[in-house]
């Protein structure tokens, strides 16, 4: 399938995509989410219509609580509906989401994961906010870069339509939803053929209606609440299935090979990294330099969070792997581990693989970057016969002494040939946008594939502004999944 190429970063590429299947938005801003919900009231305004011939309502809210509140009310009347969010903004939905998840209603929430403020503030990049999802029953899917934000956000809404769940889908903040690419983009004849318009149907049916009225939002005692509240877990069993059909629908339109997890490196390794979001990318240039030289490792990159599917996690985790490292973008106090690392842990033990080290890590808090050399260290440290079971990368602990030793002359793992700027500004002073300007000009007007990153200071207006932008290599399609 042949699709056009565009320079953009990764909000608007889920803005783009969720357009397609949404009818109603209800929207609050916050930073780094902000221009997804930007993006959709302006193609609104500006009459683009959505796969069912409409232009998309959008509805802004006085916080993100009245924002989820819209998205539930609309959800009960009919409307496909979705919302874009971050960090605390997230995290004042969250009494709505287990509303929305216990009906069944197929709303998505489109989510460029921030930090949840701690002991600071803190605008940038990690999983905190997700994470304290994960109770609620939204399914969660992730994606590593602004290609896949495009490919798979689709995913998740034709996955809620039919599942009847709701879902949270996710990339880093600032990382991704500001990282412009040079990406295939959907056309939405293409996305329209992929809906299950039977459960639309099925859905808008099941709408409050004066015609057919019925009972919502019932009290329930002891005697029967634990009973209904099991009721519900045959949708999540079968929610994977799902999914990975719908990915197999996108892998046949675009030749791609997306799963709910995907394995990268050597078939035989002997040290795996189980990893999601934006890391990957880099994990994957480590992993090609260091198979080059002879080693053996590999990545497990985990798209579809919740439901934890262990049949589809074992299937891809190589044999040979004996040490497994797994990385957290998050910190919670007090716990064995990390979300994703315990999530491993309890699927190993599940499917009876009790001969593997599995040690997890932290990395990224707070947009912390993470160059190539903290991934070396990660591999370094699983050749040790005893590695550390806990450990963070990126960073000098001198306190509690987690961190791993980094290399600062490791290699670098560009491609050959790839061309690499850095500049360095003042907020405000222009060279941002123009930043901006200039590589979706050589992205779009040259065969380039191109890449940008910008890196803010939080006092902005006078604060350090950095860009850093390449361009690799001439593009038949964009980034590999």
């Amino acid at each position: 399938m042949d699709r056009k190429f565009k320079s953009m970063d990764g909000n608007e590429a889920a803005a783009w995509a969720s357009y397609a299947f949404t009818e109603v938005a209800g929207i609050y801003p916050i930073t780094p989410s902000s221009p997804m919900a930007d993006h959709v009231d302006q193609w609104a305004a500006q009459g683009i219509k959505n796969i069912f011939g409409n232009p998309v309502k959008v509805i802004e809210m006085e916080s993100e609580s009245g924002a989820s509140g819209t998205v539930h009310g609309s959800l009960g009347t009919g409307a496909l509906t979705t919302t874009y969010t971050a960090s605390q903004g997230l995290l004042l939905m969250i009494p709505n989401m287990y509303k929305i998840a216990a009906e069944r209603l197929p709303g998505v929430f489109h989510v460029s994961a921030r930090q949840v403020a701690t002991h600071a503030l803190n605008i940038f990049g990690d999983h905190s906010d997700v994470m304290a999802c994960r109770q609620t029953g939204f399914a969660m899917l992730a994606e590593s870069n602004v290609q896949q934000v495009m490919d798979l956000a689709p995913v998740a809404h034709l996955s809620a339509i039919e599942g009847r769940l709701p879902f949270l889908n996710f990339f880093d903040g600032f990382r991704t939803s500001h990282e412009i690419q040079k990406i295939a983009v959907w056309d939405f004849d293409d996305l329209k053929d992929m809906v299950d318009m039977d459960a639309v149907k099925a859905f808008r049916n099941h709408a409050l209606n004066p015609e057919h009225p019925h009972a919502r939002g019932s009290h329930e005692n002891g005697d029967i609440y634990f009973q209904h509240r099991e009721a519900i877990n045959g949708a999540y069993e079968a929610l994977p299935a799902i999914v990975e059909d719908y990915m197999n629908k996108v892998n046949a339109k675009l030749g791609t090979d997306y799963g709910l997890f995907n394995y990268y490196g050597a078939p035989d390794a002997d040290r795996v990294v189980i990893c999601m979001a934006s890391f990957c990318d880099t994990l994957k240039e480590v992993i090609d330099y260091l198979n080059a030289h002879g080693e053996k490792v590999g990545l497990i990159e985990v798209h579809l969070f919740r439901p934890f599917s262990i049949k589809h996690f074992v299937d891809v985790l190589p044999e040979t792997a004996k040490k497994i490292a797994v990385l957290d973008r998050t910190k919670e106090p007090g716990s064995i581990g990390e979300p994703l690392y315990e999530d491993v842990i309890s699927a190993l033990y599940e499917a009876g693989i009790t001969d593997r080290i599995v040690v997890g890590g932290r990395y990224g808090l707070g947009s912390k970057d993470e160059q190539p050399a903290a991934a070396f260290s990660v591999y370094e440290e699983l050749k040790k016969d005893a590695p550390a079971r806990e450990f963070t990368i990126g960073i000098v602990d001198d306190v509690t002494n987690l961190s791993l030793p980094m290399d600062p002359d490791a290699p670098n793992t560009a491609a050959p040939g790839t061309i690499e700027c850095k500049f360095w500004g003042l907020g405000g002073d222009g060279t941002v946008g123009a930043n901006k300007n200039s590589i979706k000009i050589i992205g779009d007007h040259t065969d380039k594939y191109v890449q940008a990153y910008f890196q803010y200071d939080s006092k902005k207006t006078g604060g350090v502004t950095i860009r850093a932008s390449r361009w690799p290599r001439t593009s038949s399609r964009a980034a590999p999944s």
